[in-house]
C-alpha cells in the first residue's frame, strides 16, 4: 500500500500514513489521525481521498475555506499518482510508494560500536536544552495515540526531529523467538552458521525518511539482531571505506551510518529503535565514527527508555481497567495506594454482609427450560442489578451462588457506615426489582438521604444497565448481618477468590433464605437492625421487630427484623401500621395471643410477614405452648 505523507513548515509537523485501499478518508484540521492541526489554513475537513487502482482520487470539500494546489493551479477535483503531491496553505501532502525491507546483505561496517547505559547516562547532553525540549512531547505521544500505530507514527516523527542529521528512522520488531534479554551467550546468524531465514524475522513496525529519493528504505539485519544480542544500544558506520561508487547501498541512500535502541520492557517486547542519516559534508574525514554519535545514542536511549515507561504505566492502567470485572472499585483503589499482598492478604474486619436471591427462578427455569441461552441472560441481568447496587454503595461483590449474589462492607479499608452502605444497596435492590422500569435514582429513592447526610457519594438518576423487562418476572429475598470476619483472599493453594468467611456470612446467608418463610423482603441482625435505629431517621429507612424466631441447627434464638423504605415509598404500610405490628409483637411475646391477634388485624391484608404470626397463632388454637420461650421454631432452611 502506499502512503500519504503530510509536511508543515516546521520539521516536526509531519506524519506519514498507509492508505487503506477503497476506504474515504477525510483529511483537514480536526480528522482523527488524518488531521494537521498545525496548519489554520487547513478547514477542519479540507479534501476527501480514495486510493482505488493505482492512484487516489482527492476532492474537496464545499465548504472548504482554501483552494488545494496541485500542480501549481487551483483544483477541485483530481487524481494523484505515487510521487505526485498537492498543497493547501503551508502543508504538502505527498502520495509516495516506497517500500521499506530489512536488508541481509549490507556491506559490512567500516567501525562498530556497542553503548552500554551506563556510559551514555553518565555523560551530559551537549545541546541539552533540545533534546530535553523533544523529549517532553513524549508523554502525549502516548497518552494521545488513539492506536498502537498512531504512536508508532508520533514516535518516529519525534525520531526524526531530536535527531538532526537523521535522514530515516523506525520502529523495528524482533520475533518473540529470539533472545531480545540482552542474553550474552546468544549466538548471531554467522556464529550459528544458519541463514537469517530461519532466524525470527525482523519486522519493520513504522518508518519514515525526511526526503524523498525514491529508493527502498532498507535498514540493517545484522545491526538489529547485534543489538538483540547484546540487548545494548549499537552503532555501524559505513563511511569510512565505502566504495564511492554510483549503485552503492549507502551512497545511493546517503546513509554513513546507523543506530540501534532496544526497548526494554514486557510492554514493548522486541521493539527497538533504528535511526540512519549521513554526516555532515564538513566534518573533519577523522571524525566520520561510532563515537561523534553518543549524543544522538544517548537521545535515542532515553526516548526507548521514557517511552517503555510510559507504555508500561498504559498497560498497567489497561489490566486495571481490566481487572474491574473481577475486583470491586474500592479494592482497585487499595491496590493501587498500597502492594497487593497486603490489601488481599486475609485478615480480621468488621464487616456488614448481604446475600441476595433471586425468587421465580424455577419458574422462569421450566418455561424457558428449551432456551438456556435467554435464561442465562436473564438471569445474568438480574444479578447485574444486584451487583450494581453493592458497588454503588462502595461495596465489594465477594461471590455469586447460582442465582444469588454476596456483598460486603468493611474491607479492605474500614467503612464506619458499613451497614448504612449495605442498607442502601438492599433497599435500592428491592425498588428495582418491585419496579423495574425505575431508573437507580428513583429506584433508591428510599435511601437517598443517607448520601445527602452521610456524603456517600451514591450516583442518582443513572439509567440501570440493564433491561427493564428481562427481570419484572423475578423477584429478591435479601440477608443482612454485621460482625467479624476473615476478608481478603481466600482459598486453596490452587485457586483463590476475594471474598469474606465467618459465621457473619452464614448468619446472612440464613436470613436470606428466611425471607421465604417469613414472607419478608430483607430480614437483617440484631447488629444491623441497632446501628439502623440510632442513625436512620424513618424519612430515610424503617426497621420493624418481626419476631424471635429458633432457626434449624441454631440453640439460641435469633430476633430477625425487617428493613422497609420509608412510608413515602412504601404507601401499604404507614407507620401507624409498624407501631401495630411492635404492639402485637409485644403481646405475642407476653403470651397474650388474643391481644396479638387483635393488633395484627389492624394492619392490612397485603402485609404477608403479618401472616407469619397469624399462622402460628392458630397452628396453636390461640395458646402459647407449654415451657415456651418465645421464640418460634423454623423449619430446615
Amino acid at each position: 500500500m502506499p502512503d500519504l505523507i503530510a509536511q508543515g513548515p516546521l520539521p516536526e509537523q509531519r506524519w506519514r500514513r498507509k492508505l487503506p485501499p477503497g476506504a474515504t478518508l477525510v483529511i483537514g484540521r480536526a480528522a482523527g489521525i488524518w488531521s494537521t492541526p498545525w496548519d489554520e489554513r487547513i478547514s477542519r475537513k479540507h479534501v476527501e481521498l480514495t486510493w482505488l487502482e493505482g492512484r487516489a482520487h482527492v476532492s474537496v470539500a464545499a465548504d472548504a475555506r482554501n483552494p488545494v494546489f496541485f500542480r501549481g493551479h487551483k483544483a477541485d477535483k483530481f487524481d494523484l499518482r505515487p510521487g505526485d503531491h498537492f498543497v493547501i496553505g503551508q502543508t504538502t501532502f505527498t502520495l509516495v510508494d516506497e517500500r521499506a525491507n530489512v536488508a541481509q546483505d549490507l556491506p559490512r561496517p567500516a567501525g562498530e560500536r556497542t553503548f552500554t547505559i551506563e556510559e551514555l547516562r553518565g555523560q551530559p547532553f551537549q545541546h541539552a536544552d533540545k533534546r530535553i525540549d523533544v523529549l517532553s512531547r513524549l508523554p502525549d505521544i502516548i497518552s494521545g495515540s488513539a492506536s498502537e500505530q498512531e504512536m508508532l507514527v508520533r514516535l518516529v516523527n519525534l525520531l526524526l526531529t531530536g535527531v538532526e542529521r537523521a535522514s530515516a528512522a523506525a520502529v523495528v520488531e524482533v520475533g518473540s523467538r529470539f533472545n531480545v534479554q540482552g542474553s550474552k551467550s546468544e549466538k548471531s546468524a554467522s556464529t550459528l552458521n544458519v541463514e537469517p531465514e530461519t532466524l525470527n524475522p525482523v519486522s519493520i513496525l513504522h518508518w519514515d525518511r525526511r526526503a524523498l529519493i525514491g529508493a527502498d528504505f532498507r535498514p540493517s539485519e545484522r545491526l538489529i539482531r547485534q543489538a538483540a544480542q547484546t540487548g545494548e544500544s549499537t552503532v555501524f558506520v559505513w563511511s569510512a571505506n565505502r566504495p564511492r561508487s554510483e549503485g552503492d547501498f549507502t551512497v545511493s541512500e546517503g546513509i554513513d551510518w546507523a543506530l540501534c535502541v532496544p526497548v526494554a520492557g514486557p510492554a514493548s517486547a522486541g521493539w527497538f529503535l533504528y535511526v540512519t542519516g549521513s554526516f555532515p559534508g564538513d566534518l573533519p574525514e577523522g571524525e566520520h565514527d561510532a563515537e561523534s554519535l553518543r549524543d544522538d545514542v544517548k537521545f535515542a536511549e532515553l526516548t526507548a527508555a521514557t517511552m517503555s515507561a510510559l507504555r508500561e504505566s498504559h498497560v498497567l492502567a489497561r489490566r486495571q481497567a481490566s481487572l474491574s470485572q473481577f475486583f470491586s472499585p474500592v479494592v482497585l483503589e487499595a491496590l493501587a495506594q498500597r502492594d497487593a499482598e497486603e490489601v488481599l492478604s486475609p485478615r480480621e474486619a468488621d464487616v456488614t454482609v448481604l446475600f441476595c436471591d433471586l425468587r421465580g427462578f424455577t419458574e422462569q427455569s421450566e418455561r424457558l427450560a428449551g432456551d438456556l441461552a435467554e435464561l442465562l441472560a436473564r438471569v445474568s441481568k438480574a444479578l447485574g442489578v444486584m451487583t450494581h447496587h453493592i458497588l454503588e454503595q462502595g461495596g465489594v461483590v465477594g461471590d455469586f451462588h447460582g442465582d444469588a449474589a454476596m456483598g460486603f462492607w468493611g474491607w479492605p479499608l474500614p467503612q464506619p457506615d458499613a451497614v448504612e452502605r449495605a442498607c442502601r444497596a438492599a433497599l435500592g435492590i428491592r425498588a428495582a426489582f418491585r419496579s423495574p422500569t425505575l431508573r437507580v435514582g428513583q429506584a433508591a429513592a428510599a435511601t437517598s438521604s443517607f448520601a445527602q447526610t452521610k456524603d456517600l457519594g451514591g450516583v442518582a438518576g443513572d439509567p440501570v444497565p440493564h433491561g427493564a423487562r428481562d427481570y419484572v418476572d423475578f423477584r429478591v429475598g435479601i440477608g443482612i448481618a454485621s460482625g467479624r470476619a476473615f476478608a481478603g483472599k481466600i482459598g486453596s493453594t490452587d485457586q483463590v477468590k476475594v471474598t469474606v468467611f465467618g459465621p457473619v456470612v452464614n448468619l446472612a446467608s440464613r436470613l436470606e433464605t428466611m425471607t421465604k418463610q417469613i414472607r419478608a423482603s430483607i430480614l437483617i441482625d440484631p447488629p444491623t437492625a441497632a446501628v439502623l435505629r440510632a442513625s436512620a431517621p424513618a424519612s430515610v429507612a424503617r426497621v420493624r421487630k418481626l419476631a424471635k424466631v429458633r432457626p434449624a441447627g441454631f440453640s439460641a434464638p435469633l430476633e430477625v427484623s425487617e428493613l422497609l423504605p420509608p412510608a413515602d415509598q412504601c404507601p401499604e404500610l404507614s407507620d401507624a401500621h409498624l407501631a401495630a405490628y411492635e404492639e402485637a409483637l409485644a403481646a405475642f411475646g407476653a403470651c397474650d395471643w388474643n391481644e396479638a391477634l387483635r393488633r395484627l388485624h389492624q394492619i392490612p391484608p397485603d402485609d404477608q410477614a403479618k401472616d407469619f404470626l397469624t399462622v402460628f397463632i392458630a397452628q396453636h388454637n390461640r395458646t402459647p405452648p407449654d415451657r415456651w420461650d418465645g421464640a418460634i421454631p423454623l423449619g430446615a432452611k
